[in-house]
C-alpha cells in the first residue's frame, strides 16, 4: 500500500472542538478497514491511536493482518498528516480525546477496542480516566506500545526538548525529511525503510505541518500537569489493558516497562528486546500477532 492510496481511502469528519476559545469548523481525515455502514457488524472495531509528530500512516504495516481479524478505524488527529493544522490552535491531548470520541459517535459506534502509540497512549489515558469518572463503556480493552505513560521516566530527545522551549518555531521552521530520517533512525533498532520515512516526511510536512509541532510538543508539559490523573487511569482500570513494548527505546523502552510493573503491577506485557520506539513499523507482525493473541 503506497501513502497514496492510503489517502485516497480515506474519509472526513467536520470537528467541533468545544474546548477552544473561538469556533472551529476542521476537517479530520480517517480510514476505514471495511464499508462505513459494515463498521462493527461482523467483528469487533478496534480503534488505532498513533503518535508524535507522524500519523495514522504508522499503522499501514500491521493494517491487514488486524483487518483478518477486527474491524479498524484509525484517524489523523488535529495538526498530524492529512487533518487540518490551523496555525494558532490550543493542540490539547483533551481536545484530541474529544476528536476521538467524536469519531466514533459520528460512526455510532458506542464501544471499541483500543491501540495506541505515543503521543496516542496520552490520548487512550486521558479516555480511560473519562471513562472512570463517567462510568461508562466505552473501551473495552486497551492495548499500549512504547510511549511516555509516566512523566518521570519519559527520555525525550533534544529536538523535542528544543521543540517545547522558546526556541521552538525557529527549530520547526528548519525541519527537513533529512533531519527526521535522523530522529527517527534514533529512536529505531530497526532501521525504517526509506519510502517509510519518505511516507512519514509527506504527511508531516502537509500543509506546512512542522509550524505546529511546537504547539504539539506541549504534551510533554501536560503529562506533568496531569500526572496522578492519567497514572491513576491505568492502575485503576477494571478491563483488559495490554502493554506491548519494543525495549531497545532510548525514549520509552525497557526503563519505562520496569516502571510500569511497578506503578501498575499487570502482567500482560509482551517486550521486544530488538526493537525500538516504533514497534509497529520494525516488527510489525510480532505487533499484529501479539494484539491478535490478546483476545480482545
Amino acid at each position: 500500500m503506497t501513502p497514496s492510496d492510503w489517502q485516497a481511502d480515506g474519509h472526513w469528519l467536520v470537528f467541533r472542538p468545544q474546548a477552544a476559545h473561538r469556533s472551529y469548523d476542521l476537517r479530520v481525515f480517517y480510514r476505514a478497514s471495511v464499508a462505513i455502514s459494515q463498521l462493527g457488524k461482523q467483528r469487533p472495531v478496534l480503534l488505532l491511536v498513533h503518535g508524535f509528530p507522524t500519523s495514522s500512516w504508522d499503522w499501514h504495516a500491521v493494517w491487514d493482518q488486524l483487518a483478518q481479524h477486527f474491524d479498524l478505524l484509525a484517524a489523523d488527529m488535529l495538526g498530524f498528516g492529512c487533518s487540518d493544522k490551523p496555525a494558532s490552535f490550543p493542540y490539547r491531548i483533551a481536545i484530541q480525546a474529544d476528536l476521538q470520541e467524536a469519531l466514533l459517535r459520528h460512526l455510532g459506534l458506542d464501544h471499541c477496542h483500543i491501540l495506541a502509540h505515543d503521543y496516542g497512549d496520552t490520548v487512550t489515558q486521558e479516555l480511560m480516566a473519562r471513562q472512570l469518572e463517567r462510568g461508562s463503556s466505552l473501551l473495552q480493552s486497551v492495548v499500549l506500545l512504547n510511549g511516555g505513560l509516566f512523566a518521570e521516566t519519559h527520555r525525550p530527545l533534544l529536538t523535542q526538548r528544543l521543540l517545547a522551549s522558546p526556541l521552538g518555531p525557529w527549530l520547526a521552521a528548519g525541519i527537513t525529511e533529512k533531519k527526521l530520517a535522523r530522529s527517527l533512525q534514533r529512536i529505531c533498532q530497526q532501521p525504517l525503510s526509506e519510502a517509510d520515512i519518505a511516507a512519514s516526511w509527506r504527511f508531516l510536512s502537509h500543509r506546512n505541518g512542522q509550524r505546529v509541532m511546537p504547539r504539539l510538543i506541549g504534551y510533554m508539559k501536560e503529562r506533568r500537569q496531569q500526572r496522578e490523573r492519567w497514572v491513576g487511569a491505568l492502575t485503576n482500570w477494571p478491563h483488559a489493558l495490554h502493554l506491548l513494548n519494543g525495549s531497545a527505546d532510548p525514549i520509552s523502552g525497557a526503563h519505562m516497562v520496569a516502571r510500569y510493573r511497578e506503578v501498575v503491577a499487570r502482567d500482560d506485557i509482551v517486550e521486544l528486546a530488538d526493537v525500538g520506539h516504533y514497534p509497529q513499523l520494525e516488527a510489525p507482525q510480532a505487533i499484529a500477532q501479539a494484539v491478535i493473541d490478546a483476545r480482545l
